[in-house]
């Protein structure tokens, strides 16, 4: 059984067995109905067990993809769907980066876990997401700091399909109670701010994903 509460997911995740579990689970899914920000609860693997109407609105406009899917796993998405840039703006440094450094921590944590062991083949062979992996993550760490890859109050940018935000900002609130935690979950909310940041223009950013190179990884040239 599979608990959504923006809509039915296309591939069932594995849930708690325990009866009580499953309706924590049920009435998690309710409360997370109810905020009116983009809100998203997943494993170790990026998962996701839970999200909100708010978060299916915000990818209402990504189009199909066999694995990348953002109600499916939020981590594909920002590394392998060509319209993950449409609507993650700064999708590099904002998104991309982060998401790499939290993969590679977990597949430490985790030597054995089958799909993350898989994700890890998808990125060897994407040459430029291996590239990054590999060579543009630990400069990037370097010249940021440790900081930068923490999920939990970091201002980044999105770009909504909804004329009433458009080029906005949103601050990412980690709020995962000790029940979700205990079950391996973690809960991330996207609160989406007035400021309004200049941005690029959207065809500007959905064009980086198709580059040669991420601009942290150092051409051969340089």
């Amino acid at each position: 059984m599979a608990y959504q509460a923006g809509g039915q997911r296309s591939v069932p995740r594995p849930v708690p067995e325990s009866p009580e579990a499953q309706a924590y689970l049920q009435d998690y899914a309710a409360y997370l109905q109810a905020v009116p920000f983009p809100s998203v609860v997943l494993d170790h693997r990026w998962d996701v067990v839970l999200s909100n109407a708010a978060f299916a609105s915000l990818f209402r406009d990504v189009s199909p993809h066999p694995t990348a899917l953002p109600g499916d796993n939020f981590l594909r998405f920002v590394l392998f769907h060509p319209d993950a840039p449409s609507v993650l703006g700064d999708h590099e440094a904002g998104w991309c980066l982060p998401m790499l450094a939290g993969f590679a921590a977990a597949v430490e944590r985790h030597v054995h876990d089958h799909a993350l062991q898989a994700i890890r083949r998808e990125i060897a062979q994407d040459p430029i997401m291996e590239a990054a992996y590999r060579q543009g993550l630990p400069h990037w760490i370097r010249a940021v700091g440790e900081g930068a890859v923490e999920h939990d109050g970091a201002v980044r940018p999105l770009l909504h399909p909804d004329p009433r935000w458009g080029a906005t900002e949103c601050r990412i609130v980690g709020e995962t109670p000790r029940t979700l935690r205990d079950m391996g979950y973690t809960r991330l909310t996207m609160v989406l701010r007035e400021t309004r940041p200049a941005a690029t223009p959207r065809r500007a950013r959905s064009a980086r994903r198709g580059a040669s190179h991420l601009s942290v990884v150092p051409t051969r040239e340089s």
